[in-house]
């Protein structure tokens, strides 16, 4: 059964032209049914070189262009983000925090649906603070909780504050850990994701250039959130969740713990091993789109 992108905007029926500003593209002078119609996965992350090199990877991964390849940024018109992409998977970068994925996301899924794009998967892969894990684990997300451990994303519209539920594709997570398990190369557990609105005092961080807080207290905070289920933070999840859940996309959400934060707040891992770390939810998510598309 098609699937295709639910926009909740009866609002761009009544427009002309969609310019999508952020990404320098528009109905009004690209085929979007033809430069995107044949996408089904589409993986987003903070750093643009990171998905340029996922979009090499998955070339590679499934035989699609030459070794040593080039591949042009389709949004090469702006330095906002970042687009590649190669046979049905497209690569996104979202830059850092909510704000910066939220707007992103609003055209990004405009785009699929001016694409006519249909059962389309979205995943988020990249890095984050663990919480009782080994540092280079990967987290799936069950569901991404605020700083309070609710499950909900939270957004002033007019003036009055909307709740929307951050609920991931539970099914989808179970395909994900199965792959994992066939990979068999990295710790990767299934676990809530506390989505902070800043990296230092949100995340309880000691070294901040402001920190009304003792190493005490932040410990115990770091607790509470384990107890409660919560296995890695990070700064994107929630509105992703959010308005995928509103856009009728299935979703996930696959990051690599760079350190554990109940032992230290200043990531200490070397180059290198830092590299290897980062192409872990890499590999796992390349590996599910070869086994969603049988090349496995």
């Amino acid at each position: 059964r098609e699937n295709f992108i639910q926009l909740h905007n009866p609002h761009l029926e009544k427009m002309k032209e969609d310019i999508l500003y952020h990404f320098a593209l528009g109905t009004g002078t690209h085929d979007f049914p033809a430069l995107f119609g044949d996408v089904k996965f589409v993986c987003v992350g903070g750093s643009a070189s990171r998905m340029k090199a996922f979009i090499t990877y998955m070339a590679e991964e499934l035989g699609l262009g030459s070794p040593g390849c080039d591949y042009p940024n389709i949004c090469a018109g702006t330095d906002r983000y970042a687009m590649y992409k190669v046979g049905p998977v497209l690569s996104v970068s979202h830059g850092m925090g909510i704000p910066s994925i939220s707007i992103m996301l609003h055209e990004l899924i405009k785009l699929l649906y001016h694409a006519k794009c249909s059962n389309i998967t979205i995943i988020r892969i990249g890095t984050s603070g663990g919480i009782g894990l080994e540092p280079g684990s990967v987290v799936i997300t069950r569901q991404s909780v605020d700083a309070t451990f609710k499950p909900q994303f939270e957004q002033v519209v007019l003036g009055k504050t909307v709740v929307r539920s951050t609920n991931l594709d539970e099914q989808l997570a179970k395909e994900l850990m199965q792959c994992s398990k066939e990979i068999n190369q990295f710790n990767t557990v299934i676990g809530n994701t506390m989505c902070t609105l800043d990296f230092y005092e949100g995340q309880g961080r000691l070294d901040g250039a402001i920190c009304s807080y003792n190493e005490e207290e932040k410990l115990c905070y770091l607790k509470e959130a384990y107890d409660s289920g919560v296995r890695n933070i990070e700064m994107e999840s929630s509105v992703f969740a959010a308005m995928c859940n509103l856009s009728g996309v299935k979703a996930a959400v696959v990051c690599v713990t760079l350190l554990n934060r109940l032992e230290g707040d200043q990531i200490s891992s070397s180059h290198d091993v830092l590299v290897e770390y980062q192409q872990r939810p890499q590999k796992l998510v390349g590996y599910f789109i070869k086994k969603s598309l049988g090349k496995v």
